[in-house]
């Protein structure tokens, strides 16, 4: 054990002095608070006026284009050809031409701008119009618009979970969905990186054959052991290193820029049907008692979430899943030359990791179905599924036979690995096949 210790202590100040993880340290923490923090920037930057010529035959929809505080709307000339030549002429952004239908009233447009039309200004125009048609007809019609607006209902459906005592609890599939498939994805990353880094290692030692000289020191067995251990202390320090350099930038930013974020507007967005937050409070009044109710069911179903098993579980399975899956990286990268040689071997071995990921949306969609429970039993996909799971509430029972599972998992492949590591860190200059690996994996020696 003693020697193990050496060694993880030689890959853990090894690889901290890296100048690569020492960039990635501080890199990594200014990429997610830029998540946060470019988005606020960009709502802020003063956009130039947009300004769009109208020609509309019809007349229905010069009052109703009113613009917002980027876009604004003027008439133009009553001649296609003189309005689209003025257009080149001057610097308005676009020139908007509504043509006048025979038998029905004006559906379609036409928008000539000198570049690419914006997005927002077509999305705008078109909520514009059709909320002006839509109008005519009803006037038409004889049907009164505060009628037709009465009529909509906005329906808030909370979800509530009884244990087996009868007791309540809030909860909002959203956040759990979020919530898990955070903590999923970051595993995800994180064993395929850090294994990487084991199989990259071994590769690298064995190539320079500075492997010989360590081996005539330690058991191949100790040598993997403690590099697999090393990195993943590596690993959790870097993480861990991430979440407090995150925290303090984007603190540090808000406390820094307080006034602003909340002076800031909102980010214009559109529901489904593209219509501005506005216009949706006039097509579909909220009541404000229906929206503080289901604000209140929000956060108290985000408070409801057990975070410290969350975060406990995140690093049981993140580290049983890791060292479950490092030995194998281990294994490859000591029956190869090179890393192009690795192919023919990771596909096996990731396989149940890219299939967690893809199996993700069925398992939020059934978290307590029969297949959530066995791929979440299962030790090569259950540190991604469990994570899924765990949020929506999983039975103690079964995340104990988990973790169990997993524990066993790590075993078997550190034996399994480590017999086939004995054999190939010392093998040279030789093309390994799986009947190889099979046989390294009998050698008795």
């Amino acid at each position: 054990m003693n020697k193990i210790g050496l060694i993880i202590r030689r890959e853990y100040l090894t690889r901290v002095k890296k100048k690569s993880f020492i960039i990635m340290t501080f890199l990594g923490p200014l990429l997610m608070a830029a998540v946060w923090i470019v988005p606020f920037f960009l709502t802020t930057l003063g956009e130039d006026i947009k300004v769009v010529s109208v020609l509309d035959e019809s007349g229905m929809f010069l009052k109703d284009l009113t613009g917002d505080e980027n876009t604004k709307f003027v008439v133009a000339v009553n001649d296609l050809v003189v309005a689209k030549e003025n257009l080149i002429e001057s610097e308005n952004y676009a020139l908007l031409y509504i043509p006048l239908p025979e038998a029905s009233l004006p559906t379609s447009a036409i928008l000539y701008s000198n570049g690419q039309a914006s997005l927002d200004v077509k999305n705008y125009i078109k909520t514009t119009m059709k909320k002006s048609v839509e109008d005519e007809k009803l006037r038409l019609h004889g049907i009164e618009k505060d009628v037709l607006r009465s009529i909509k209902t906005s329906v808030y459906v909370s979800s509530i979970k009884l244990d087996g005592s009868g007791n309540e609890e809030k909860s909002s599939v959203e956040t759990n969905m979020v919530l898990g498939l955070f903590s999923a994805i970051l595993i995800y990353f994180f064993i395929f990186l850090f294994g990487a880094q084991v199989m990259r290692g071994v590769i690298e030692e064995k190539t320079s054959r500075v492997i010989e000289i360590i081996v005539s020191s330690v058991k191949p067995f100790q040598l993997m052991m403690g590099k697999i251990v090393g990195i993943a202390m590596v690993g959790l320090t870097q993480f861990i290193l991430w979440i407090i350099l995150t925290a303090v930038i984007v603190g540090g930013f808000q406390l820094v820029y307080s006034d602003a974020f909340k002076a800031a507007d909102p980010m214009p967005t559109y529901t489904s049907q593209g219509l501005f937050p506005e216009q949706v409070a006039t097509e579909q009044e909220v009541p404000e008692d229906f929206q503080g109710e289901s604000m209140n069911f929000m956060i108290e179903a985000v408070m409801a979430i057990n975070f410290p098993l969350v975060i406990g579980a995140f690093i049981f399975f993140f580290i049983g899943g890791y060292l479950l899956y490092a030995a194998l990286f281990a294994a490859i990268g000591s029956a190869v030359d090179s890393e192009a040689d690795t192919q023919q071997f990771m596909m096996p071995i990731t396989i149940p990791l890219i299939l967690s990921i893809v199996m993700a949306q069925f398992i939020i969609n059934d978290p307590g179905g029969q297949v959530a429970f066995w791929f979440s039993m299962f030790p090569f996909t259950s540190p991604i599924i469990m994570m899924l799971r765990i949020p929506f509430g999983v039975q103690t029972w079964e995340l104990v036979l988990s973790g169990v599972l997993l524990i066993g998992g790590f075993i078997f492949t550190t034996y399994v690995a480590g017999r086939i590591y004995r054999t190939g860190i010392l093998m040279y200059g030789k093309k390994v096949s799986y009947k190889e690996l099979w046989k390294w994996f009998f050698y008795k020696g």
